[in-house]
């Protein structure tokens, strides 16, 4: 699995880190991916961060 930020896109509104604080980050200079291959347990967070993103920003492959 893999998570892919569009960060042109991303406007660090912090939805992502509120759903999934293993993997997102929110700090002052923008969002910061915590971890380069999440583990399966984290898909279901991942996939609701990827949904929920206000800015489409977020896109979860397998």
């Amino acid at each position: 699995m893999k998570v892919i930020v569009d960060f042109d896109t991303c406007d660090g509104n912090g939805v992502c880190m509120s759903i999934c604080r293993e993997m997102f980050d929110v700090r002052e200079d923008g969002l910061h991916l915590l971890q380069e291959d999440p583990p399966e347990e984290l898909r279901e967070k991942l996939v609701g961060a990827q949904v929920s993103c206000p800015t489409r920003a977020i896109t979860v492959k397998d």
